[in-house]
């Protein structure tokens, strides 16, 4: 059982290690924690793709790969993630784990090392970020956002949350928008890292078969020189209970199929939310390939194209996406609703809840298959104070209870409810 060590090692900074001879690689992340706002979402965003551009010492990513190179491949890659009302950045490495390098050598505290000067000692010019690495990455920035359109069953849901959050900053995404992503100057981005550097709340991740003690010590050798001042605020999602009346809004674009996108608050579950007893009732209503939704809506009454739906345990909120006809709109939104009644009134067989809690189950145990996937889990419960790992996490959902379900479902309230639809004919503009 792959459980996790926790330390703190300067202020504000937690080291989480998870140490296993499981993998053949070891697994190193730095992740940075910020409140998201919409105005420093895409500063944030830009800032790791920036300074994994060069630093003092490689001062360009030729110079960097060379370094990875001779580090037997390892590889340092930018992570830009949003959890809850969080906006988390950084890097995430991934390298050969020492008991499998030639003659004893060992690259732990190099890798570390490597992280620690991207991030603490970036390529400036003058005192600023340089020109070209801000303007090429800002380019980049602003191409992500502008594709999130190509998408439509992403783009539908990013402008649900943006529409049923409009006053909550769950609704801003990583990345921020265009428009503040177009004005980011190298002066105002400079500016804006050392005070993330200094201020933000940090997590450090280790997976390996190297022990606390020595990567604690490369850490701190690797860090020695950051910054540390107090937080303005602390770091935290904002839980909305209830609503008062649900919302609907209707978009349209040059589309051939519609999408439908529901945003639910779990409500006043959410006072002492039960986080096994909800993923077990998002399995049964919408989140499996055994759900209400996929089964009923989907593949008895072929309503939808695809339906299924998804619980964000910090913000205490389920989203409900599917692809329909722009005909079927009433009908389907009728019908999810019909589901989630059903839930509402405990009609629901021991055969869903078996293959709920099977499917939740299978699920946490592939996260010990992967490096990834153990950061992902971790930093999670080490953000939401949680200390249970995968395995205790499954043995909660093995205990769920219809009731249990029935007690969450007839919590959730709907509260918006967003519809993309094609132009209508002959409509100009």
């Amino acid at each position: 059982m792959e459980n996790a060590e926790y330390r703190t090692v300067m202020p504000d900074v937690e080291l989480i290690c998870v140490k296993t001879d499981k993998f053949k690689t070891g697994y190193f992340s730095v992740t940075l924690l910020r409140n998201l706002r919409k105005e420093t979402a895409s500063k944030t965003a830009l800032l790791p793709y920036v300074l994994r551009r060069g630093c003092s010492k490689y001062p360009n990513m030729e110079s960097i790969s060379a370094a990875l190179d001779e580090l037997y491949g390892a590889s340092i890659d930018p992570v830009v993630r949003a959890l809850g009302e969080v906006q988390s950045i950084g890097f995430a490495c991934g390298f050969a784990d020492d008991r499998y390098l030639p003659d004893g050598e060992t690259i732990l505290e190099k890798v570390i090392g490597l992280v620690g000067e991207i991030l603490l000692d970036p390529a400036t010019r003058a005192g600023t970020f340089d020109s070209e690495y801000v303007i090429s990455e800002r380019k980049n920035l602003c191409d992500r956002i502008r594709s999130l359109i190509n998408d439509k069953r992403s783009y539908s849901i990013a402008r649900l949350k943006e529409l049923m959050c409009d006053n909550e900053h769950y609704g801003v995404d990583r990345f921020g928008t265009l428009k503040t992503a177009e004005r980011i100057t190298k002066l105002a981005l400079t500016r804006h890292y050392r005070s993330v550097i200094a201020s933000s709340q940090i997590k450090l991740f280790y997976c390996g078969s190297a022990d606390i003690d020595r990567v604690e010590a490369a850490v701190l050798a690797a860090f020695r020189t950051l910054p540390r001042s107090e937080r303005e605020e602390d770091v935290a999602t904002q839980i909305k209970i209830d609503c008062a009346e649900t919302r609907f809004f209707t978009e349209e674009l040059d589309v051939s199929q519609g999408k439908l996108a529901m945003g639910f608050r779990l409500g006043p579950i959410m006072y002492h939310p039960d986080y096994a007893a909800i993923a077990i009732f998002n399995a049964v209503f919408g989140g499996s390939v055994t759900s209400k939704l996929f089964v009923n809506v989907r593949e008895k009454l072929s309503l939808c194209y695809y339906a299924g739906s998804g619980t964000d345990r910090r913000k205490g909120v389920m989203l409900v996406s599917s692809g329909i006809d722009f005909d079927k709109y009433q009908t389907a939104l009728t019908e999810i609703i019909t589901q989630l009644d059903a839930c509402r009134n405990g009609e629901i067989t021991e055969e869903e809840l078996s293959s709920a809690k099977k499917y939740v189950i299978t699920m946490l145990r592939s996260l010990l298959d992967s490096a990834g996937g153990l950061e992902d889990y971790w930093l999670g419960q080490s953000i939401d104070g949680l200390t249970y790992g995968p395995e205790e996490y499954a043995a909660l959902a093995e205990d769920v209870t219809v009731e249990d379900i029935t007690a969450i479902a007839q919590s959730v309230v709907l509260d918006s409810v967003y519809f993309l639809r094609g132009r209508i004919e002959g409509q100009v503009g």
